[in-house]
């Protein structure tokens, strides 16, 4: 949904991630509550010796039914633990081998897929795009020329943030391919590979490469080609894969910014390669082991040589910078050590530095989870964190005392109560952006048109279509391809109305603005969302909808 945090939504994107619901965190219980733990702990250093204390804290502080941890190091699992509740009012509890949404943690499974066939010689990652999509179209000629299959995965592609989302978050009727076809009209903001701007819709572009070039689909061809040989046995590619039965945890979200309440499970089917896995803490620690083994699998082959998911070029090749970052002041203070010397993003995988340290990271955003997984090469370390509410801020408290506890990092710096400082600075600034608007507003205003003259079917070249109708007196909006997108539109000042969506999970209500024309009737609608805390993957700004007749004319 995923350059702040987004539950891929996809995809989160930042370091410095904070928003979520906060409690005092001198709340910190004694001993951990709930805590469901699968492996035998061996010797962690003194910062972690009460480490499922911090954890529990964490989970309170942020108000996370559940999360789950596992520690890598040197080649070992030494940590990996369950804390609380898969759902609230429920008695499951959260263990090493509970499923989570990974949203765009995703995106590294998908690099390492085309790296691997590369290795094979079914394609060329300097390949153009257009040598295996034929079909494939940018807005821009010169764009869709010079893409090459490594484009796909640094967003540099001169999309702005989160563009092209609407088209399946929330879940759309679009197939992949329709979704990837429609890349045509989607407008570029910027110039191709000058800024870095996350998207999550090229990687529809490369599941559909995998699915071309491998002959499988993408589900199979990661089941068969890497959760297989890694071991990752819990993992799935997608919600409809879970069964009734399985350890797997339910997402919970703020409804309206302010109630936890659960999230009904999502299948993500047509951009599965941006942020469709499902795995546990178990499975990932697998996958980071494997990852600082520089793609070595555990055992040996029949010749007696090491196994090899990837070659060791292969990943240095995802973990080169190939999009540099810019490194912006953090919101407070308190949050300056964790400011890098750089930052930047490779195939898949977020690079930059902590403590001398070079980082290798992602973080996921799906509705109701969000997660973070971090490799720190040089000390053979790793530390994945899964949670089962939107915070961020959760998963970062708990990353950073991981990390400050193999570092070396000096003071044991209490991050639960940074990142509750940060959530409510980013909380404040919401609120004075929803001030400004009320001061802005002229109340006493009345639509300009009796409220059927604002009905009709409007059109938007890269979405489609989204419907307003006029029932019983209020207006109903509704995006012709996305279920979840239905609300009733309130009138705001003049010829702008609010909408508010009937899904309240989602909080992404929007202002609608109606441009008239001389004649008084509609002639362009343009939407945004009004809280900056709204997930960057409801890209209503981009959309430029016109009435239907005028749109069909355009393309007569």
């Amino acid at each position: 949904m995923p350059l702040s945090y987004s539950p891929l939504r996809l995809a989160t994107c930042s370091a410095l991630l904070v928003f979520a619901s906060a409690m005092p965190a001198w709340s910190m219980p004694a001993t951990p509550e709930g805590a469901a733990v699968t492996s035998t702990q061996a010797d962690l250093p003194p910062m972690l010796q009460n480490f499922g204390t911090y954890v529990d804290g964490v989970r309170k502080t942020f108000n996370v039914p559940g999360i789950a941890v596992a520690i890598v190091k040197d080649g070992k699992v030494v940590f990996e633990q369950g804390y609380g509740l898969r759902e609230t009012g429920k008695p499951d509890k959260v263990d090493a081998h509970t499923l989570f949404a990974i949203a765009s943690n995703t995106k590294a499974f998908t690099a390492a897929a085309l790296q691997m066939l590369a290795e094979q010689g079914k394609l060329d990652m300097n390949g153009r795009v257009t040598d295996y999509l034929p079909w494939f179209q940018m807005s821009d000629p010169y764009v869709t020329h010079e893409m090459r299959v490594r484009d796909l995965l640094a967003h540099r592609s001169g999309l702005s943030l989160g563009a092209g989302d609407l088209l399946y978050w929330p879940p759309s009727s679009y197939t992949t391919k329709e979704v990837v076809e429609r890349l045509s009209k989607v407008p570029l903001a910027n110039g191709f590979r000058s800024h870095y701007a996350y998207d999550n819709i090229l990687f529809a572009v490369a599941t559909l490469i995998i699915e071309k070039v491998s002959g499988q689909s993408y589900a199979d061809y990661l089941r068969q080609h890497i959760f297989k040989p890694v071991g990752m046995d819990e993992s799935l590619v997608d919600m409809t894969y879970l069964k009734p039965g399985m350890d797997v945890a339910m997402g919970h979200a703020l409804y309206n910014f302010k109630d936890l309440k659960p999230v009904p499970p999502m299948a993500w089917l047509n951009d599965p390669g941006a942020g469709g896995i499902y795995a546990s803490v178990d499975d990932l620690a697998k996958w980071m082991n494997v990852q600082l083994a520089g793609g070595e699998l555990p055992g040996k082959s029949e010749d007696g040589k090491p196994l090899r998911l990837f070659s060791q070029d292969s990943q240095n090749q995802m973990w080169t910078m190939l999009t540099p970052i810019p490194v912006n002041k953090p919101p407070i203070p308190e949050l300056q050590p964790l400011m890098p010397n750089f930052s930047g993003y490779g195939e898949g995988w977020f690079l930059s530095d902590y403590h001398g340290q070079k980082l290798v990271w992602h973080t996921g955003g799906w509705p109701g989870m969000v997660s973070r997984l971090t490799l720190v090469p040089g000390q053979k370390l790793g530390v994945v964190v899964l949670t089962n509410q939107e915070s961020g801020a959760a998963f970062n408290a708990v990353t950073y005392r991981v990390l400050d506890a193999y570092l070396n990092a000096g003071n044991e710096t209490d991050w639960a109560a940074v990142f509750d400082k940060a959530v409510q600075h980013a909380h404040a600034d919401a609120d004075d952006s929803w001030k400004k608007h009320e001061a802005a507003r002229n109340a006493n205003s009345k639509p300009s048109l009796p409220l059927a003259g604002y009905a009709g079917t409007y059109r938007d070249p890269w979405y489609g279509d989204i419907v307003i109708n006029d029932e019983g007196g209020k207006l109903r909006l509704r995006f012709s391809k996305t279920r979840q997108l239905v609300g009733t539109m309130e009138p705001w000042q003049h010829d702008t109305f609010i909408v508010r969506w009937d899904d309240r999970a989602l909080n992404a209500d929007a202002f609608v603005n109606f441009a008239l024309d001389v004649d008084g009737h509609v002639r362009e609608v343009r939407m945004q969302p009004i809280s900056p805390l709204t997930d960057f993957s409801f890209d209503f700004q981009d959309l430029r909808l016109v009435p239907l007749k005028d749109a069909q004319a355009k393309t007569d």
